[in-house]
């Protein structure tokens, strides 16, 4: 995983850059195979933007936040990211199971596993 850092328009601290590469860090618990993270801050007046950018075969997942400090926005943008990666992996986690059913209209259905008098089972939707 690459973590790349960029700050427009102001300069980031050590202690907010290194902050944020290791909350950028953590998002590695919830899917293995992330291939890039970009992070871009941007200072207008007194106010601070965190974007973050997520790359996964697949999927490209973005988080924007804006806050008064560079940091706060920072943690703001990784609390959101974090949120819509975990949605990403339930959904591919949910797929793989194969417990789930697409239906025309494309809501999600479970499948309901009947025993017959034989005992054998057969698959209900």
């Amino acid at each position: 995983m690459q973590i790349i850092t960029t700050a427009r328009h102001c300069d980031l601290d050590d202690g907010t850059r290194s902050f944020a590469h290791q909350r950028l860090e953590k998002l590695g618990r919830f899917a293995r195979d992330i291939l890039e993270i970009h992070l871009v801050v941007t200072a207008e007046k007194y106010r601070h933007t965190a974007e973050i950018t997520l790359r996964m075969p697949g999927h490209e997942v973005v988080s924007r936040e804006q806050a008064d400090g560079a940091r706060i926005a920072v943690e703001l943008a990784a609390d959101r990211l974090e949120r819509r990666v975990r949605r990403v992996k339930e959904r591919r986690a949910g797929w793989r199971k194969g417990d789930r059913t697409r239906t025309a209209d494309g809501l999600i259905e479970a499948e309901a596993v009947t025993d017959d008098a034989d005992g054998a089972e057969t698959l209900e939707s």
